[in-house]
């Protein structure tokens, strides 16, 4: 058995991991389909004061599926609502195992505890886009992780002047490109 890449409808993937899987033994493709896989991680945000966790899945639009590629494993995959093709059409090649064992041992990593959804740290260039001081952008001082707020150094008549009580969801990076 070898893993396959399936891409399915962006925001399905566990509705069509969940059909697969209750459909398997009806079709009896137990024998060739062993085991269909979603990666997640747990990601934390706090908005209006409330810390809430989702599931957040590392690649939107794909699921993978350890299977004997067979004409007949092949067309029980791909009458299943949802999905779209394998990863490589007509020909889908088997991921290898170097690049499997990389995908468990990042997901490993991930299991062990919440991931910010904020990937803010100090000293980020960022523009606030809510709030009193909307469309200035300055310097992030400070970061409360537990709170889900930050402060922020703006320049406002060309005096520096600290913005404290933000909310990362009130904030954004500033890139290049902005």
């Amino acid at each position: 058995m070898k893993w396959y890449v399936l891409q399915v409808m962006s925001g399905h993937e566990k509705k069509v991991k969940k059909a697969i899987e209750e459909n398997i033994e009806s079709h009896g493709m137990r024998p060739l389909i062993e085991k269909v896989f979603l990666p997640i991680e747990n990601v934390m945000e706090i908005k209006h004061g409330e810390q809430k966790v989702s599931e957040k899945r590392l690649w939107p639009g794909y699921i993978f599926i350890m299977m004997d590629l067979t004409d007949e494993s092949w067309d029980f995959i791909k009458k299943q609502d949802g999905v779209i093709d394998f990863l490589g059409g007509e020909k889908p090649a088997p991921l290898t195992d170097g690049e499997v064992e990389n995908i468990l041992k990042e997901l490993e990593g991930k299991k062990k505890g919440v991931v910010q959804k904020h990937q803010f740290e100090v000293g980020d260039s960022v523009k606030i886009i809510d709030g009193v001081f909307v469309n200035f952008t300055g310097t992030i001082q400070e970061i409360f992780h537990d709170k889900g707020r930050l402060s922020v150094m703006v320049s406002i008549f060309g005096r520096d002047t600290r913005v404290d009580d933000l909310e990362f969801w009130q904030i954004e990076k500033v890139t290049e490109e902005n």
